[in-house]
């Protein structure tokens, strides 16, 4: 099944190949030129990946990340804009863009950034299912968890708070997996840039302080007793006591 992008542009000399190039590449594409039927549209739901041009004509692009985000969308936002500088940047990722893509860019990185975005944020129905059709016990549902207990399934991409799956963005999901990866252990603030943001991001480390904020909101509202916990000078560490 075809992956389904939104472009969000109001420009129709620059949607109109990247619609043509996206389509060739088997995605399906729907076109938004302004900022509140884009948002309209995410909410309708279906939508994998929105490439977002933030200079629109009713609402500002950044105004949309921060709404379909508000309104639980989990997909991918990849910015497409030629706000290059870095303060663009960082608030931009802050308001919970997964990626940014300065103009001009070339076809190929775009596809590039899309293809990465869209593993990361797959849902977990496409994952592969198994090949034995030998019986198994063990029910399909999530794995039975105490109480508010914590759980990232690393594969599946999905967080489970109990039997209760808590909604996280890409990158927060990506930042939990690494601290869940080791619990107890701290992980610097360079370690965490480095293997969450990687390549893609230089500059402020203030969207990572921001992520940070939105997981322990989430945690807290989940009710469950593990908690990021921030060592001071060095990094963040996550911590899970035993349900009483």
């Amino acid at each position: 099944m075809p992956s389904h992008v939104l472009l969000v542009e109001d420009d129709d000399q620059i949607a109109a190949p990247l619609i043509r190039t996206l389509e060739r590449e088997g995605y399906e594409v729907d076109r938004a030129s302004a900022g509140l039927p884009a948002i309209e549209r995410v909410q309708a739901g279906d939508i994998d990946l929105v490439l977002l041009d933030l200079g629109l004509p009713d609402v500002d692009g950044l105004e949309v990340c921060r709404r379909v985000r508000a309104g639980g969308y989990l997909g991918g936002v990849l910015i497409l804009t030629a706000r290059g500088g870095e303060l663009d940047r960082v608030v931009g990722l802050d308001v919970g863009a997964d990626d940014y893509l300065a103009k001009p860019f070339g076809l190929a990185e775009l596809l590039a950034r899309t293809r990465a975005l869209l593993r990361r944020t797959a849902p977990v129905a496409e994952a592969p299912a198994p090949a034995a059709p030998a019986p198994a016990p063990t029910p399909a549902a999530p794995a039975p968890s105490t109480g508010s207990a914590l759980r990232v399934d690393a594969d599946a991409r999905r967080v489970w708070v109990g039997t209760d799956e808590l909604a996280v963005t890409a990158k927060e999901f990506d930042v939990l997996a690494l601290l869940q990866s080791t619990p107890g252990a701290v992980f610097t603030r360079e370690r965490v840039m480095d293997d969450v943001w990687d390549e893609n991001w230089f500059g402020s480390t203030k969207t990572l302080d921001t992520t940070i904020g939105r997981l322990r909101q989430k945690l807290e509202d989940s009710g469950t007793s593990s908690r990021i916990v921030t060592v001071r000078g060095v990094g963040f560490r996550l911590e899970s006591k035993l349900d009483a």
